[in-house]
């Protein structure tokens, strides 16, 4: 016979941050809209301890604003803050490849080849919630072996706040196209045992701002329309 748990798994603080993200990304919560704790707290039926905490989590990752008399703000997404998270993305991702490279097995680039082409078949249907998963397993086959939780993390956080703007149904098809390309060239300077080539690739030309600078323009543009409407 089965017994009731004792405790939930996630706290209520947890609970509440994860409400909190989802609605993000739906577009219920826009950047720009202002949280209000008195109702919020109450929608949700919890006291403002737990919504304090979820909220000072979302201020460490860059998604809220927390302003004095208890105003929350969600940040808005500038191209500053794009070309700055792709710079540091970037930096990371190829520290992370450098730690991984000698650990990454056939196995896992045989996998990586299968992540990118289930990325281009999901692009010739049009499915972007399937290329993005599909992309976001990609970079976690090394950034899952560099042995550096702290750093996937940040790296986690940093996407999601890149890509939930919210996420946007439609997609500018050359720029994930152009990104297959890219994880082919990678993918090959893996197999090749070119170290240092396949860091420089990530760093200076996958995370590029000024290489994906016209598909970054574009995506985002649609995405403030979106916001607009």
């Amino acid at each position: 016979m089965k017994t009731k748990p004792l405790l939930n798994i996630k706290s209520l603080k947890e609970q509440v941050y994860e409400f909190l993200r989802e609605a993000m990304h739906r577009g219920e919560i826009r950047p720009g809209a202002v949280i209000d704790m008195e109702e919020t707290s109450a929608r949700l039926g919890v006291s403002k301890t737990p919504l304090r905490d979820a909220l000072l989590q979302l201020e460490m990752e860059g998604f809220v604003a927390i302003l004095p008399r208890r105003k929350v703000v969600v940040n808005v997404l500038s191209l500053d803050d794009i070309k700055n998270s792709y710079e540091i993305i970037g930096a990371l991702e190829s520290t992370a490849l450098l730690r991984s490279f000698d650990l990454l097995s056939e196995a896992d680039i045989a996998h990586m080849r299968r992540l990118n082409a289930e990325m281009r078949e999901a692009i010739d249907r049009d499915d972007f919630d399937l290329y993005y998963a599909r992309n976001l397993a990609f970079h976690e086959v090394f950034l899952s072996r560099c042995g550096n939780e702290n750093l996937r993390k940040i790296i986690h956080n940093m996407k999601r706040r890149l890509y939930d703007f919210p996420r946007q149904q439609g997609f500018v098809k050359e720029w994930e196209q152009a990104s297959i390309g890219e994880h082919s060239a990678l993918v090959d300077l893996i197999a090749s045992g070119n170290k240092e080539a396949a860091a420089a690739h990530i760093r200076d030309t996958h995370w590029s701002y000024s290489i994906q600078e016209q598909y970054i323009a574009r995506y985002y543009q649609k995405a403030a329309s979106i916001l607009k409407s």
